[in-house]
């Protein structure tokens, strides 16, 4: 039974209600309950609402009237400025540290490596987060909704960027304890340190992600602890505001092309939803295409897409090649296995929601290397950004698309930058170094074989005359 003050939140959160994906199915739940799944029919759950009732703007400019607002929280907050359009908690229980002060830039010189028109690439920066990654707009609204339910400990599996963003949040409700789930040697220290710095209990289980997510829906469900990966789908409603800030700086203008790494599937999934349902309110006119980049070494979903022919399908998804799919792994022992450790997994948990958001966003799924990866990520790097290798598969497959001419140089694109360049500095010192030990050991195993835009250290002698030299030779 909820007590009296999740009634109370109950009370204001009418508006909201957890629905199953499938169509066929359609099953409904209250917003004050906790589940990662269909009862019925063992699919995931959207937040869905009572848009009549709601209070959505007439237009999203409207939402420009936030901006003198920012003495207030919620309003300062670069997702919950956005409430009304994920409107299942009052702003009183609202959980914020100010994230979403983000940054979309244009980024021309990286337009001219991707082979698009000046003007036309934008990068969204989603490392300026307070745990340096993008996960920090799903948690804040998975938080929210733990402490609605008055839960007094969250569980994540993470290949890092997780467990940060909800050791950061955890220990700033000062109410709830972070326990986190990590495979064995499947963490960048830059992530690592994040979660043992908040407090939050780590533990390191032999496995890899998978094996972790595995798990912690096992552990979550016998001891009572709130889940909050992305099958949870509040967090998804915390990510849709992405693209809302997105629009927000191309001042309203829908772009051609959305590119993000595909890992989990959340964002991808919860951007699908965003124009969706912008869409269906009449906010936007037109709905933007998605690509979805998968590294090479853990690329399940390019694989079901392109080469299994899974889709959708209106919510009749096939499961028959997924599941062959996944005894195949099993039976290969196939493990994940790229630098860009934040999307090195191989059983995405939000495959159908993909799909759908695929089908919404005439979307395409495409696979990029290593190399193609870290050599993308330099030129990021050398615009002014340092991300993390996952973000630079977002910019390594706007390079294929356009080589493909699927993305046309005039076409306005927009590649998500999930993260910090500081939550995996390794690969970017060892891609740079003169050290070629080092450059194996890190990089030549995944397929490495150069670092073709290297920045490496000039070395010196400690002498005045030496040093001009080396300056005036290498400016």
């Amino acid at each position: 039974m909820l007590s009296t003050a999740a009634q109370h939140n109950a009370a204001q959160s009418d508006l909201a209600f957890q629905r199953c994906i499938n169509p066929n199915c359609a099953a409904t739940y209250e917003t004050m309950s906790i589940r990662t799944s269909c009862d019925r029919c063992g699919d995931l759950l959207d937040i869905a609402y009572d848009w009549d009732r709601a209070a959505v703007p007439g237009q999203l400019s409207d939402f420009e009237a936030m901006w003198s607002q920012r003495n207030n929280p919620v309003r300062f907050s670069g997702v919950w400025r956005f409430h009304e359009l994920l409107p299942f908690a009052p702003q009183s229980k609202i959980v914020t540290v100010g994230e979403g002060q983000t940054l979309l830039q244009q980024a021309d010189e990286v337009a001219k490596y991707v082979g698009l028109n000046p003007g036309q690439l934008h990068l969204q920066y989603e490392g300026m987060n307070p745990s340096g990654s993008f996960k920090d707009n799903g948690m804040c609204a998975a938080v929210t909704h733990a402490g609605m339910m008055e839960a007094q400990r969250a569980a994540c599996a993470s290949t890092g960027n997780t467990s940060a963003s909800l050791a950061l949040y955890c220990s700033a409700t000062r109410a709830m304890k972070a326990v986190i789930f990590i495979g064995s040697g499947k963490i960048s220290y830059g992530k690592l340190s994040q979660a043992l710095d908040y407090g939050a209990l780590t533990v390191q289980i032999a496995g890899d992600f998978d094996d972790a997510m595995i798990r912690v829906k096992e552990i979550a469900k016998k001891l009572g602890i709130y889940l909050v990966n992305s099958v949870n789908p509040f967090r998804l409603e915390g990510q849709k505001t992405i693209m809302f800030r997105v629009l927000e700086a191309l001042r309203w203008e829908v772009p051609d092309w959305i590119v993000v790494p595909g890992g989990n599937l959340g964002n991808s999934s919860a951007f699908g939803k965003a124009f969706s349902e912008l869409y269906q309110h009449g906010l936007i006119d037109r709905i933007p295409r998605l690509a979805v980049i998968n590294a090479r070494g853990a690329n399940t979903l390019h694989e079901l897409v392109q080469k299994h022919g899974v889709k959708w399908n209106g919510g009749n998804v096939s499961m028959e090649p997924i599941t062959q799919y996944n005894e195949s792994m099993d039976r290969d022992g196939k493990r994940a296995d790229t630098i860009a450790s934040a999307i090195e997994i191989n059983r995405p948990v939000n495959l159908n929601k993909c799909l759908r958001a695929l089908e919404v966003m005439d979307g395409v799924v495409r696979e990029v290397d290593d190399q193609q990866i870290l050599d993308a990520k330099s030129q990021v790097g050398a615009g002014g950004f340092g991300c993390e290798p996952a973000s630079a598969a977002s910019v390594a497959g706007a390079k294929l698309l356009r080589s493909e001419g699927v993305i046309a140089p005039s076409d306005r694109v927009v590649c998500i930058l999930t993260g910090h360049e500081l939550k995996d500095p390794t690969a970017t010192v060892a891609y740079h170094s003169s050290d070629r030990e080092l450059f194996e050991k890190t990089l030549g195993s995944r397929g490495v074989t150069e670092a073709n835009y290297a920045n490496r250290a000039v070395p010196v002698a400690n002498e005045l005359s030496a040093i001009i030299d080396a300056i005036e030779q290498h400016s």
